[in-house]
């Protein structure tokens, strides 16, 4: 899993570029391999389609991803604007807040991993081994105690006595279940606001007694008014940045 995390993050940051000499290219079919050199390269080709097959799901479970994208659907929900923002705008939006967030990761695993290796001055597995490293402090700092000592007896394994001592296969679930825990709360905090329009409104028609007159229609525009005049897209989109510091 080390592996296959340190691969993703190297593709995230590392277009195909073609070298001045030799340019490369890619041919398919099935043929009798001369050498053991030519079973390693396949093989090698081969993993490298079948992490670019998994790439989107490792960003969501070790990344920022989840907690933003989660965030930002309550927001919707809370405003009740059905479909606005499309759900295109929403994992755009969240998409470039966690490279924004995850900046100063990607930047560590370039300088210590990808440009060394690319200079040849390190091989696969020590760029592999220092590309592991700053994904998982990352993690470190934003999972909960409570959910890591979950997964660590669930997994059944002696209790760590530092952080090199925990898997990685443990840390992942771990960090995505503090992520989805800190996502509701947040998203309990902007309910709140919308709640309280939609119960202020509903009362006023019952006095009047509208009672066929559905809230949702005359609160929408409040909502949005609100949302509007206190800039809402700022303090969630900062609150969210700064939940990551």
């Amino acid at each position: 899993m080390k592996r296959i995390l340190a691969v993703v993050a190297l593709l995230l940051l590392c277009p195909v570029v073609a070298q001045a000499q030799g340019m490369p290219s890619i041919t398919f079919g099935v043929t009798e391999a001369d050498s053991p050199q030519e079973v390693a390269t396949a093989l090698r080709i081969l993993f490298v389609f079948t992490v670019l097959s998994v790439a989107p799901a490792i960003l969501l479970m070790t990344t920022s991803f989840t907690r933003i994208v989660i965030v930002l659907g309550f927001v919707r929900n809370a405003m009740g604007t059905q479909q606005a923002p499309p759900n295109q705008v929403i994992l755009g939006l969240a998409l470039f807040l966690t490279f924004f967030i995850m900046a100063p990761v990607f930047n560590q695993i370039n300088n210590d991993a990808l440009q060394p290796y690319l200079n040849e001055e390190i091989a696969f597995n020590s760029a592999v081994e220092r590309a592991v490293v700053p994904m998982r402090e990352f993690m470190f700092r934003q999972v909960g105690e409570s959910d890591l000592a979950l997964l660590v007896s669930i997994s059944g394994n002696d209790q760590p006595e530092t952080r090199d001592d925990i898997p990685t296969l443990t840390l992942i679930p771990a960090f995505m279940l503090s992520e989805l825990k800190r996502a509701f709360q947040i998203g309990f905090l902007v309910y709140i606001p919308f709640l309280v329009i939609d119960m202020v409104i509903a009362s006023v028609l019952m006095g009047m007694g509208m009672m066929m007159l559905p809230p949702i229609i005359i609160s929408l525009p409040f909502k949005l008014l609100l949302f509007v005049l206190v800039d809402g897209w700022e303090l969630v989109v900062g609150s969210l940045v700064r939940s990551f510091g």
